[in-house]
């Protein structure tokens, strides 16, 4: 890739394994059970309110006065967040140091401000950035157009010498109608591999 200076990863499903069934399995007697709580009280919608900026606090208090007979596993939520984190994605976090050789490597993530520090002190790559963007401390989460922009703006770099790589095709289609080179990362997709292909890989 021509001109290429700077790799951009998102953090959940790219370089963090994230999971709310890591906790919850341990919580309900059964998945049908788990499944149903995961897709109908403490929604993908509702935790991205907290990504958005959305104190814990608030969001906890709201659901449990909307569903006051499951109080005690919605404050377990945000009470046991750390159970949710399954570890690094150990095959793209080991790609940083060697990208870092060429390119200043950043993350752009939907994340709560106050759940990241948990990632933070848990894991290493994160001193090896050279910055990076959290959704919850902008008030804006991906793919709203703004949130690419404050990346470029706060580090001065530009989307058509960056490739972006994200787990969510919408994120990634944002980024790309932003002139973003781009990484869609699917199951079946290597990155390593990719990379390599592309002569990214140093």
């Amino acid at each position: 890739m021509k001109h290429l200076k700077n790799i951009v990863f998102d953090f959940g499903g790219v370089l963090i394994d994230w999971n709310p069934v890591y906790l919850y399995k341990n919580v309900f007697d059964n998945e049908e059970k788990m499944n149903d709580f995961l897709e109908n009280i403490c929604t993908s919608e509702w935790n991205l309110q907290q990504d958005k900026g959305r104190s814990l606090n608030e969001a906890t208090r709201i659901l449990k006065e909307k569903h006051p007979e499951f109080a005690d596993e919605i404050e377990m939520y945000y009470g046991r967040w750390t159970e949710m984190l399954g570890g690094m994605i150990e095959e793209n976090v080991k790609l940083i140091k060697p990208l870092k050789q060429k390119y200043k490597v950043y993350g752009l993530t939907n994340w709560s401000s106050e759940t990241i520090p948990h990632a933070m002190d848990r894991y290493d790559f994160f001193k090896d950035l050279d910055g990076m963007v959290v959704s919850g401390a902008e008030k804006l989460v991906k793919p709203d157009y703004k949130i690419y922009q404050i990346l470029l703006d706060r580090f001065n770099i530009k989307a058509e010498e960056s490739l972006f790589i994200d787990d969510n095709a919408a994120n990634i289609k944002a980024a790309e109608e932003m002139n973003f080179k781009v990484v869609h990362l699917t199951d079946g997709l290597n990155l390593i591999e990719w990379l390599k292909d592309k002569g990214i890989m140093p």
